[in-house]
């Protein structure tokens, strides 16, 4: 079992790790662990996301924007680890056209059906510009960005989130609140790859597109954003998850709650308790279960005038749902 811990603040020894014997230890190793400026593709500054993909290596993605900064050069990237070695086997820098001043890139998703060697898909969350998916060829190590700034990709300028009975936004000592907005976060791929879903942050609809479309560099933003789908609300989620039997999984950080979409697009509520604070990081594992992180993202100081209101430990969680993850390969 693997974990990140993004740099936002936190003195963090490393910011990939692995559980062992109820113990957390850096991945691959503390080196890698070691963010070196004059090695930025080799070691890590501030991962967001974690993933295992379809050829079960653990693939990491480094934002390069400790504590949300404008995206360290050359280090935005990512990061294939062979879990039968526990070595770094591939890293693809992602290009300075994909990866904006204003980026923070946030999850990602994999088919390696396609191509050559596969694609990802990787959502741009930005705070202070626009979102967007960014797609990766895994042979060429092309990257380039779309959507962005649709709407889809946008926060919704009418939202306002409330969690845990008070509205979130940003709150400094001695400032009016601010919205806390930001853009395309969650994602995740049908299980025949077909179709990508996202959303952002800041809103409470599920959106998808024909993942063809995104692959196809002749094919314009314009066109693309005419292949959107709203598929209507599922509720506030920060991660998307996907399984092999057509459903759709979302956290939903106002309702301390997991939902699951239905074949026939119906939500339900699989999972609702008090301890659910801010559902992320979903993953369906082989073992049918669903897991997740409540990383109270919510009590951190920055929305309590200053005061950290979260308590540690923080908590995995995890819900047998008979289903298997998506393996596109």
């Amino acid at each position: 079992m693997f974990i990140n811990f993004p740099r936002w603040g936190d003195n963090v020894p490393f910011t990939v790790g692995e559980i062992r014997n109820d113990k957390v230890v850096a991945f691959p190793d503390l080196a890698t662990n070691t963010f070196d400026p004059s090695r930025a593709a080799q070691t890590l500054s501030s991962v967001q996301s974690v993933v295992i993909g379809p050829d079960d290596k653990l693939w990491i993605l480094d934002t390069a924007a400790p504590k949300f900064s404008k995206p360290l050069i050359g280090a935005a990237k990512l990061m294939a680890v062979d879990l039968e070695t526990n070595k770094v086997v591939k890293t693809i820098a992602l290009s300075s056209s994909s990866v904006l001043p204003t980026t923070y890139i946030n999850d990602v998703r994999f088919d390696l059906r396609k191509g050559k060697a596969g694609f990802a898909y990787i959502t741009d969350s930005s705070v202070s510009g626009p979102g967007g998916i960014i797609v990766v060829d895994l042979d060429s190590g092309e990257s380039w960005r779309t959507l962005t700034g649709d709407k889809s990709t946008s926060p919704d300028p009418n939202f306002i989130p409330v969690v845990e009975g008070e509205r979130l936004a940003v709150r400094a000592k001695g400032s009016k609140p601010s919205p806390f907005a930001v853009a395309s976060d969650g994602i995740a791929l049908s299980a025949d790859g077909e179709t990508l879903f996202f959303c952002p942050l800041s809103s409470r609809h599920l959106f998808s597109v024909p993942t063809r479309l995104l692959r196809d560099r002749s094919v314009n933003d314009g066109d693309v954003a005419k292949a959107v789908k709203d598929l209507g609300e599922k509720g506030a989620s920060d991660g998307l998850e996907a399984d092999d039997q057509g459903h759709v999984y979302a956290g939903d950080y106002e309702r301390n709650s997991i939902r699951q979409r239905q074949i026939d697009g119906e939500w339900i509520t699989i999972a609702h308790d008090p301890r659910i604070l801010w559902p992320d990081t979903l993953s369906v594992a082989h073992d049918g279960y669903l897991y997740f992180a409540a990383n109270q993202l919510h009590r951190q100081p920055q929305f309590h005038e200053g005061q950290d209101q979260r308590q540690k430990p923080y908590t995995l969680f995890r819900i047998k749902i008979g289903a298997g993850p998506v393996l596109l390969k």
